[in-house]
């Protein structure tokens, strides 16, 4: 008996843009995948497309991967790898498999109105299987230059996939798919399937929009003399008005996210691990929690509505949550920010930008409101002694409510309008302490 193989994944970019929520969400589920199965990440950069790949986007996919905290075991970038691409070209023409075609764009175009025209599938009709030497060394001694197609079979191809369970897609339903431009670049279909093999790839986890693409690929798996991996196709995020995610719906980069929105990365994963499945969304403070939970019959086939609006309570949720150790570092720029600071402050940032104001209010500088002077006056008279603890504002709010007779909202909110210069903001029993004696008199309008 053989052993399996430890399962290998890969999340395949192309550097033609910054990674949005979409990207992510495919990056995000293949590391969970290996890192519950105990399997590796690989980052493929699949940068073919030279005139619309950029060395910044692949910066920025790196960057924003580590950020997210999705580190990956092994990486490969396609541009590289064109010996093996050409390796495989020679194969598929030595087989029979990869056939020359002629037609202009136009006359393509032509081709498949023509076809719905007559009620039929517009795929291509293989005429240029029908050409002899002769006719295609014409062809090209008038200047045409050959794209590449892939002779499919038309035959059905079955899978379990991991989500969708059995599925069968029918060969005659598709085109022979183009492998190789006119210009010699090699498309997607063929480096990917190129690249699975070579890296041994055990699962190809990705958007349902992919699918199509399966039955085309699983078919040169095999003329390529391997097996074909597993399959997983979960369904796209959509917007809230249905419509497909895409780079321009918005906000959704996580760049964008990250540096103007203020959006914690594990708000991002939180979300994305769970958006479309039966899992209730739930804050989750690291990554390792989010892949013991993965899993894949918990997949709805419905397409799930991405809300910014649910990222923003999920990201308050988590930094509620946070405990100082995960913050410390974070903290530094706001001087006397400790650990009693960020226990206090917490439970009212949306965002971790709001410290800076939550640490103006507990260091200053403050600008107080003082609508009743003379309720303040007599409350600084009653101030107790430092040190002071969580119980200093009970016992001071305390005095002040025996002398004055006043109790509930007539009592604490000038006290905290004073004090602060907000009519809302953490419990002022934890936040006391932060003021301290000199600063609480100085905001009443007193001398220490």
């Amino acid at each position: 008996m053989t052993d399996q193989p430890s399962p290998l994944v890969r999340f395949a970019p192309s550097p033609t843009g910054l990674l949005h929520v979409g990207n992510v969400r495919a990056a995000l589920i293949n590391w969970l995948f290996a890192r519950r199965s105990g399997g590796r990440f690989m980052l493929r950069i699949d940068d073919t497309d030279t005139v619309r790949s950029k060395p910044e986007y692949e910066q920025a996919i790196r960057r924003d991967l580590r950020w997210l905290g999705l580190d990956w075991d092994l990486e490969a970038r396609q541009s590289d790898r064109m010996a093996f691409y050409e390796a495989a070209r020679d194969k598929l023409i030595a087989a029979g498999r990869l056939y020359p075609c002629y037609e202009t764009p136009e006359e393509l175009e032509l081709k498949r109105k023509a076809r719905l025209s007559a009620g039929m599938p517009p795929i291509y009709d293989r005429a240029a299987l029908k050409l002899t030497q002769a006719d295609r060394a014409k062809l090209e001694a008038e200047g045409r230059t050959p794209h590449w197609r892939f002779l499919l079979t038309h035959e059905d191809v079955a899978f379990t996939d991991h989500i969708r369970g059995e599925t069968r897609l029918h060969g005659g339903d598709y085109s022979d798919p183009v492998l190789i431009r006119a210009d010699g670049l090699f498309l997607y279909t063929l480096c990917s399937v190129v690249d699975d093999i070579d890296f041994a790839v055990t699962h190809v986890i990705r958007g349902e929009d992919h699918v199509a693409n399966t039955a085309v690929q699983i078919q040169l798996f095999h003329a390529l003399g391997a097996v074909e991996p597993g399959f997983a196709h979960y369904p796209l995020l959509s917007d809230l008005s249905g419509d497909k995610l895409s780079k321009r719906s918005g906000s959704l980069s996580v760049e964008e996210l990250r540096d103007e929105l203020g959006v914690e990365p594990m708000a991002i994963a939180s979300l994305l691990a769970k958006i479309g499945t039966s899992d209730a969304i739930e804050p989750r403070l690291t990554l390792a929690e989010l892949a013991a939970e993965l899993d894949f019959s918990h997949f709805s086939r419905g397409a799930p509505k991405f809300d910014p609006a649910e990222l923003e309570r999920l990201n308050a949720r988590i930094l509620h949550e946070t405990p100082y150790e995960a913050v410390r570092e974070r903290l530094k720029p706001y001087g006397e920010a400790n650990e009693a600071f960020w226990l206090a402050v917490r439970p009212n940032l949306v965002r971790f930008a709001d410290v800076a104001a939550w640490a103006a209010v507990a260091h200053g500088p403050v600008t107080p409101l003082i609508d009743e002077p003379d309720f303040i006056t007599e409350a600084a008279g009653l101030l107790p002694p430092e040190p002071w603890d969580a119980t200093s504002w009970k016992s001071w709010t305390g005095a002040v409510s025996a002398a004055t007779g006043r109790k509930g909202k007539q009592l604490f909110l000038p006290l905290r309008r004073a004090l602060t210069g907000l009519d809302h903001g953490p419990e002022l029993a934890v936040l006391l302490p932060l003021i301290g004696r000199e600063r609480v008199l100085e905001r009443l309008g007193c001398s220490a």
